[in-house]
């Protein structure tokens, strides 16, 4: 990556290219550097910033915290159950982990109709659309869900006890590509709390508190022994137990209350689990209507009805433009990657 002032525009395969070495000086083998080189250059060719190129320092410090995660773990991939697979990630990352087992969670979920994988003690950093979409392009239904840090208090609550706590899923849909769409049960990523306190903007109201249970719009206090809420009030606390009890008690984790980082200040990876469903949505389905057809007919009635952008619409507008124009890397990212790169 060259250039001065403005921003350059990089093919993702070059912004792999210089993500993987950084991940690998750090202590990632070159085979899970390469995967997770790939995952943040894909998350900001997608316009995930807060996922993204955001994210190498994180991965860095992360990595360079003695005994926290191991960046050249191989995953143990156990045949549970004719639907059901679990992975012991053993403690290294949970995108290596779930690429070692993604053709056999295929195979099982054409084979049965449905798929489970129970991914456990894994560190999880990037965006989780992007674990979801391969299912959808090979025809499968997909929903994953992932704990992490406490850093959201349950509702009415005045202390962190769930992770963020995302949500993703992935569907077939005729005529273009999947619909995809990944959201947090806190009222915001954890990632784009960190952006607004990196550059001064305050957080929308009802976002967080700060360490005395007060409602706070500086994301300095939410980050400082503050937390954020649920979205949707205690709707979006649900759907955050859920994700608890999905990625911890199922997979045989941490709570995100549980985990305990007094040892490893800055780091920024949870050791935590993931959860992933698949449904076949072809298995035994005979002459009812074409299941890709039906979503697509109705996405189209919901265009219809006045919703312009539908979940996803930005992030594959932002991937065409990546594709045709290379992904835009700023300055001040140039020089952290330089530094990163450095040591």
């Amino acid at each position: 990556m060259t250039g001065t002032g403005s921003s350059d525009r990089v093919p993702l395969a070059d912004l792999v290219e210089t993500l993987s070495p950084i991940l690998e000086r750090y202590g990632c083998s070159n085979a899970v550097a390469r995967l997770l080189a790939e995952n943040c250059a894909a998350a900001e060719r997608d316009g995930a910033h807060s996922h993204g190129l955001f994210r190498m320092r994180g991965y860095v410090d992360t990595l360079r915290s003695p005994g926290w995660v191991d960046g050249r773990a191989v995953p143990s991939i156990e045949d549970a159950a004719p639907g059901f697979l679990r992975i012991d990630a053993r403690n290294g990352f949970a995108v290596p982990a779930l690429a070692a087992g993604r053709d056999l969670a295929i195979r099982k979920a054409r084979e049965n109709g449905v798929a489970a994988v129970a991914i456990r003690d894994s560190h999880h950093l990037g965006a989780l659309s992007l674990d979801v979409e391969p299912f959808a392009d090979a025809g499968l239904v997909a929903l994953t869900f992932i704990n992490s840090m406490r850093a959201v208090v349950p509702f009415g609550g005045h202390r962190a006890v769930f992770g963020t706590n995302p949500i993703a899923f992935a569907t077939p849909r005729a005529g273009d590509a999947p619909l995809v769409f990944d959201m947090a049960t806190s009222s915001m990523a954890n990632g784009d709390v960190q952006l607004a306190a990196r550059e001064g903007r305050a957080l929308p109201a009802d976002t967080g508190i700060d360490r005395a249970g007060r409602p706070t719009t500086d994301p300095k206090a939410v980050l400082d022994g503050g937390a954020l809420v649920s979205f949707g009030g205690h709707k979006g606390a649900a759907l955050s137990l859920m994700v608890e009890i999905f990625c911890a008690a199922l997979v045989g984790g941490g709570f995100s209350g549980e985990l305990d980082l007094s040892g490893h200040p800055g780091v920024a990876t949870p050791r935590s689990g993931q959860t992933v469903l698949l449904i076949d949505p072809d298995a035994g389905r005979g002459r009812l209507p074409d299941f890709a057809g039906r979503v697509a007919t109705l996405l189209s009635m919901v265009r219809e009805a006045g919703q312009e952008r539908l979940p996803g619409d930005r992030r594959l507008q932002a991937r065409r433009v990546a594709e045709r124009r290379g992904i835009p890397v700023s300055p001040e990212m140039r020089a952290t990657l330089a530094e990163l790169a450095a040591g």
